[in-house]
């Protein structure tokens, strides 16, 4: 039986990530500054309802943040980490970045709305879904709160990825705070 909406097969991932490269064994190493990421697939809402966008594409010659963050609709994701990216749009064009992509472990349904909620779309950012959490888990970035309904979510970070190699990155010890993940603090690294 065919998905008619993104033409895949029950059963079957829609969310692909490489991760052989940061693999050892049973535990997955955390990306670090001078890392290439490696390619993903995440879910945005297209015209015609849910596509998939590749990560390295994206990347290939081009200066790019992406932010990640445990939750769409969450406190400090919409209160502070979002916004601190709106505020900083035009300063970060003017560091040559060419893209920015906020990142949540959520379907594209929900970040499209949280995208249109807080303006984010129209300030320019690019909303992805990693539903499965595949490369969230590929670059160690992956925790979970069982009490507060967050399992195998990301952790909040910002990094500036050049050319596909992680230039910054800027990881918060408590998914509850945004002060080095901040768009503010990215600029004054870069």
């Amino acid at each position: 039986m065919a998905l008619a909406f993104i033409g895949l097969r029950l059963g079957e991932p829609y969310i692909t990530c490489d991760a052989t490269q940061f693999s050892k064994g049973e535990n997955t190493m955390t990306i670090s500054t001078g890392d290439t990421l490696p390619n993903a697939t995440f879910l945005q809402m297209g015209a015609d309802g849910p596509e998939g966008v590749e990560l390295t594409p994206k990347l290939l010659n081009r200066k790019v943040v992406i932010f990640g963050l445990p939750g769409a609709y969450t406190g400090t994701c919409s209160t502070a980490h979002v916004p601190s990216f709106i505020r900083s749009m035009d300063a970060l064009k003017e560091k040559g970045v060419d893209e920015v992509i906020c990142l949540s472990v959520n379907d594209p349904f929900v970040m499209h709305a949280w995208g249109e909620a807080t303006g984010a779309t129209t300030a320019g950012i690019t909303m992805v879904g990693d539903a499965d959490a595949s490369f969230t888990k590929a670059i160690g970035m992956e925790f979970s709160a069982p009490p507060a309904g967050l399992t195998d979510r990301s952790k909040r970070y910002a990094m500036l990825v050049d050319n596909g190699v992680v230039a910054i990155l800027n990881e918060e010890s408590n998914p509850g705070e945004c002060e080095i993940s901040a768009a503010e603090t990215l600029l004054e690294a870069m």
